[in-house]
């Protein structure tokens, strides 16, 4: 499922590291619905993109995901929700940002072990929860 074609161990990685690369992996997901979706201005989908990808979003997916996490799922985001982050943005409360980190621990943890069904059913579960409201363009 990963775009490099190199085997990565990803119970060998920081949770930071896996941060890094579920926050891109999250990022392209929620764009990639963006275009689905509609053909709008590219502000409009860098609004909503920004909208839907932030520190208080992914705390609410976090919370909503949390009660249909495996037992190892929950072990990496417990690990990316307690790593210790050199800063944390002003406009975000640092237990969101914390939860964020997490989530994007979870993410990255999943895409580097190749479970693109399970990240797809994840996926899921959040948009049958809150809907598809966040990509609703309300200015």
């Amino acid at each position: 499922m990963t775009l490099f074609d190199k085997q990565t161990n990803p119970d060998a990685l920081s949770p930071l590291t896996l941060a890094f690369v579920g926050d891109a992996y999250f990022s392209l997901v929620i764009r990639e619905m963006l275009v689905s979706d509609a053909n709008r201005p590219v502000r409009d989908l860098h609004k909503l993109s920004v909208k839907a990808v932030n520190a208080q979003a992914q705390a609410k997916y976090m919370k909503i995901l949390l009660p249909v996490l495996t037992e190892k799922e929950t072990e990496v985001f417990k690990r990316g929700r307690n790593a210790h982050t050199s800063h944390t943005p002003k406009n975000q409360s640092g237990c969101d940002y914390h939860y964020a980190t997490g989530f994007e621990a979870l993410m990255g943890y999943l895409y580097l072990n190749g479970s693109s069904e399970r990240l797809n059913s994840l996926f899921n579960v959040v948009i049958n929860e809150i809907g598809a409201d966040i990509f609703e363009n309300k200015e």
